[in-house]
């Protein structure tokens, strides 16, 4: 990896996680959008087809604490580098025996 190409990573990956850090304190306590307009025109909650490993962003047995918010939103951001790196790393490989 090109060290422009590791840094530009390493400084995507630091403004997401204080976004992941900051949001639960920023974020409003108020619905909206799809949640909001569901509720004013009283559609019933459905049954979801899998189950959400960290539902509304909480661990389990820490709903109330923003703290895990915090905790849920930076595991979900490094979960999805590393599922993104992964990937890269595949179809850059696939694309190299492609070209020989």
């Amino acid at each position: 990896m090109k060290t422009t190409d590791r840094n530009f990573i390493i400084g995507g990956l630091v403004i997401a996680l204080v976004i992941a850090i900051l949001a639960p304190f920023l974020a409003s306590s108020n619905p909206d959008g799809l949640e909001s307009a569901a509720e004013s025109l009283g559609v019933p909650e459905s049954e979801a087809a899998f189950q959400s490993p960290l539902p509304d962003y909480a661990i389990p047995g820490m709903e109330d604490n923003p703290w895990s918010g915090v905790v849920a939103l930076i595991g979900g951001t490094i979960l999805v580098l590393l599922v993104v790196l992964g990937l890269a790393k595949v179809l850059a490989k696939k694309n190299d025996k492609d070209q020989e």
